[in-house]
């Protein structure tokens, strides 16, 4: 059942609010855990490092479930939609606008580095950084860059699909899963319907066990702010402060100059679209992981007007294919890099990182340390520039994974109601309305009726 279908109509009379007890919302539980966190991290730093057992397990839990719930909700948003020439139209659309913002969040990387020089005056010798802290990233690294374009492009095919699964490979699953869809949306008949109506049940099943998940996820915040407050401080970052805080102006900038330009040219206002999706927003920024807020996400895009098979559709594969804010992280860190260690960076060097960058970034959602894995591909891929300088940014990659991961989140979202409006799967009149006036207890209704 749809959560936009199965939730009242936002032009309705308004039942007459519950009072709710504060501390009952998630979102004021992760605010205080994030304060909490921080006050945890500073007085007590040996106590707090000790706490990152909850962020593990929170985050293992969401990894738990994430690969079967994409595979469920791709082939469930394809059969669902009965034409495969119009799941082939969004889905090249959406391919099209990836591939867009992509170069577009790449290139700012690099303009603002250029522009602000974040790197410069710091003259690394990179004879004294320690290889070792580089550990399984530059292994892991060898193997996505190794083989080139054909290695990466055969990478995405699982060896089983089971194997895709266990592994949690989003590339993969998502491969398996379209193949399955659509397998599924031609196979016609009731014995097709019946598979259908099956996955649409463990769907549901794998969505409401999302959503007892999501509700311990301020013990995930607390772990993982008091974790990286406890082991690393403040003054220990004093260096990397530049960087951390140019990452997120960058962030910034993209999110409210270009997604908020995009945003306009649909017909809907960014700011009330954040302040709509502000909860998911937040347990986001304290766990540096997207991946938990999935179903609530994709039930309230829904909420908002768009239809079920294009969010099905849009949202999963963004999250391996649409990594805008990953993207500027890239360039942004490979060119502080440079200029740290003192390498001069020809445009050649500049225009090869782009090409790079536009393949490595789009296996960063399904590689273990993603980000230091896909920037290690890079780095291997100019010569000019000595990988091991990417020691210097590992201390920080937590702070800046924070803003990585809402910038994303954000971007993936956008895109979603970009791809609706430009395909014609958005109710705007819903859209505006909805954002304007809120359903009382909307995390309610989303958590009572999730879309398979």
């Amino acid at each position: 059942m749809s959560a936009a279908s199965a939730s009242p109509s936002p032009t309705a009379a308004k039942p007459a609010k519950t009072a709710k007890p504060l501390y009952a919302s998630l979102f004021v539980q992760v605010v205080v855990a994030l304060i909490l966190g921080v006050v945890i991290g500073v007085t007590v730093p040996d106590f707090a490092i000790g706490l990152k057992v909850f962020s593990d397990a929170f985050l293992k839990l969401i990894s738990m479930i994430v690969g079967p719930i994409v595979f469920c909700v791709v082939v469930h948003g394809i059969a669902g939609a009965g034409d495969l020439k119009k799941v082939g139209r969004v889905g090249v659309k959406a391919l099209i606008y990836f591939e867009v913002m992509t170069t577009v969040a790449l290139a700012l990387g690099i303009v603002i580095a250029y522009l602000v020089g974040p790197g410069h005056g710091m003259h690394i010798d990179t004879t004294t950084l320690d290889a070792k802290a580089m550990g399984n990233y530059a292994d892991n690294a060898h193997k996505l860059q190794g083989g080139g374009i054909g290695a990466f492009l055969l990478n995405i095919i699982p060896t089983t699909a089971f194997d895709a699964l266990a592994r949690n490979d989003v590339l993969q699953v998502l491969f398996f899963a379209v193949l399955f869809g659509v397998s599924l949306a031609l196979y016609a008949g009731p014995k097709g319907q019946k598979v259908s109506e099956m996955i649409d049940a463990v769907a549901g099943v794998l969505f409401k066990a999302m959503g007892l998940i999501v509700r311990v996820a301020p013990l995930g915040v607390l772990g993982a702010v008091a974790y990286t407050v406890g082991k690393f401080g403040v003054g220990s970052l004093t260096r990397l402060l530049s960087l951390v805080a140019l990452y997120y102006v960058a962030v910034a900038v993209f999110v409210l100059v270009i997604l908020g330009g995009v945003m306009r040219l649909a017909g809907i206002s960014l700011f009330k679209f954040l302040a709509y999706l502000r909860e998911e927003l937040t347990i986001v920024l304290g766990t540096a992981s997207s991946d938990a807020v999935l179903p609530q996400i994709m039930a309230k895009l829904e909420y908002l007007g768009i239809k079920p098979s294009t969010v099905g559709l849009v949202v999963p594969t963004g999250y391996s294919f649409n990594l805008d804010a990953f993207s500027i992280y890239l360039t942004l860190a490979v060119v502080f890099i440079a200029q740290a260690t003192g390498t001069p960076l020809s445009f050649g060097d500049l225009l090869l990182v782009l090409g790079v960058s536009l393949i490595t970034s789009k296996g960063a959602h399904g590689v273990p340390g993603s980000a230091i894995v896909i920037l290690a591909a890079t780095l291997n891929a100019v010569p000019s520039i000595p990988a091991i300088g990417l020691v210097l940014v590992l201390s920080v990659d937590w702070f800046i994974g924070m803003a990585r991961a809402v910038g994303n989140l954000i971007g993936n979202c956008v895109a979603t109601v970009v791809v609706a409006a430009w395909e014609g799967d958005l109710d705007k009149d819903r859209a505006r309305t909805v954002l304007d006036n809120p359903p009382p207890d909307l995390a309610s209704i989303v958590a009572a009726e999730p879309q398979a």
